[in-house]
């Protein structure tokens, strides 16, 4: 198999589309390989490479049963869950402190950020 088609940063012809895209489009790539890189030009750490997709070889998103709202809205319930006091934080919990502000800081006083 030979290398993929690479076209650079706002040249790729009409046809082809990154995964967001695709989803901008109600599209999924549904099992198709990689049909091109995108690179974008970055001055210190090498190009910036997206993959594209061929939008006529995309398929429809698949709809959100009941089945899985309910696993989505458990799985954002246990991120907003503090493992310490098992209250609802009302926000996600950030994995730097894995716990409520509350209960990570119980003085009231968070630490001064050093710059």
């Amino acid at each position: 198999m030979g290398t993929l088609p690479v076209f650079r940063w706002r040249l790729a012809p009409d046809g082809y589309a990154t995964r967001r895209q695709l989803r901008a489009l109600n599209l999924r790539p549904g099992g198709q390989d990689v049909a091109a890189q995108l690179e974008r030009p970055r001055r210190r750490r090498g190009p910036l490479i997206a993959y594209l997709y061929r939008i006529d070889q995309a398929k429809p998103v698949r709809p959100m049963t009941p089945a899985r709202w309910a696993a989505l809205d458990k799985a954002n319930t246990a991120r907003r869950t503090c493992p310490e006091c098992r209250r609802d934080a009302g926000y996600v919990i950030p994995p730097t402190l894995g716990m409520c502000v509350p209960c990570a800081f119980p003085d009231n006083s968070p630490p001064l950020r050093s710059a």
